[in-house]
Formats: structure tokens, C-alpha cells, sequence
């Protein structure tokens, strides 16, 4: 029995095509496409992309100045529970850059870490209202939330704003430490 090349690649290229052609459809329309309907009926949020895969989804949102980044997170976590199942949500925030804002927070996060080292979470409000109240011609504000994932401060500069996610789980270590 001779087998024929031509056909059986034919037939090879067509059975890949049609399965990851499949799979990306399904990707597309019956899992992203019901997350983006989330996020885009949140008020104050433009969706930018949304991207899932095995281990986690990963949603871009440009916000509107002073939203809740709390909120964002927890409305997205709770209305696309069913599209995003065990994955971990990874919400990045598409923020216009402000030079003013960016050193403001580097001269604020010595003591900003501190406080996340030592899981003193209370001292962060107070170390942002020091550092807002030092500087009465300033107009930067600062918003503190946390839920029991992160740390969410937002900072605002007139119509600039600053989004910042901090984690509250640490890395956990093995018995040496660099593990």
C-alpha cells in the first residue's frame, strides 16, 4: 500500500487549521467577548484589551479621573466570575504619564513599603495625608482603599491621576532564602 504526500499533508494542514481556528473563536467570542461586556458596562472605565489564558486574565482599562480602582477590581471580580472561573484577575491601568505625580509617589514609597513590609496598612493613609497637608500649593490627593488582596491608593493631580495595586499576600519563602 503506497500512501499519497499530497493528501495527507492536505489533510494535516486542514485538521490544524480547523482546530486552532476553533480554538481561537471560542477564545474570542464565548469567553473575551462576555468579559468585555463587563468591564465596558462599568461606568468611568474604557476598556483597552482583555486577554485570557490558562493561569489568569489579564483586563487594561483606562479610567476616569478619581474612579475607584477598588471598585473597578471588585466589580469585574464579581460580574465576570463565570468567564474568569479560578483565574487570578490582573487589572492594569492605562494611565496618562504625569512627571509631577511619578515623583511625588517615588519620594512617598520608602515609607509607603515600610508600612506594606511590616503589614502596618494604617500607616499608609497617614503617610499620604502628611505628605498632601506638607505641601498646601499642591493640589495632588491622595485616596486610600484596601480589600483583602490589595492596597489601592489613587492619586490625583488636577486631571492626572496615578493608579497604584499593592498586593497585601507576601512571596512566601522556603526554608533558605533564596528559594
Amino acid at each position: 500500500m503506497k500512501i499519497r504526500l499530497f493528501p495527507v499533508l492536505l489533510s494535516l494542514v486542514i485538521t490544524a487549521a480547523l482546530l486552532f481556528g476553533g480554538y481561537f473563536a471560542y477564545q474570542s467570542y464565548a469567553m473575551e467577548s462576555p468579559l468585555q461586556k463587563v468591564v465596558s458596562g462599568i461606568e468611568g472605565v474604557e476598556l483597552v484589551s482583555t486577554h485570557l489564558s490558562s493561569d489568569g486574565a489579564e483586563v487594561q482599562v483606562k479610567l476616569a479621573s478619581g474612579k475607584s480602582v477598588r471598585e473597578v477590581y471588585q466589580r469585574i471580580q464579581s460580574e465576570g466570575r463565570q468567564v474568569i472561573g479560578s483565574r487570578e484577575l490582573r487589572l492594569k491601568i492605562v494611565e496618562e504619564p504625569s512627571a509631577k505625580l511619578d515623583d511625588w509617589w517615588a519620594s512617598t514609597l520608602f515609607e509607603v513599603a515600610q508600612a506594606m513590609e511590616t503589614k502596618q496598612y494604617a500607616q499608609i493613609p497617614a503617610t499620604l495625608e502628611v505628605r498632601t497637608k506638607a505641601d498646601p500649593a499642591s493640589e495632588i490627593r491622595a485616596i486610600t482603599e484596601m480589600d483583602d488582596r490589595f492596597v489601592y491608593i489613587t492619586l490625583t493631580d488636577g486631571q492626572a491621576s496615578k493608579y497604584v495595586m499593592l498586593p497585601r499576600t507576601p512571596v512566601k519563602m522556603g526554608v533558605w532564602p533564596n528559594e
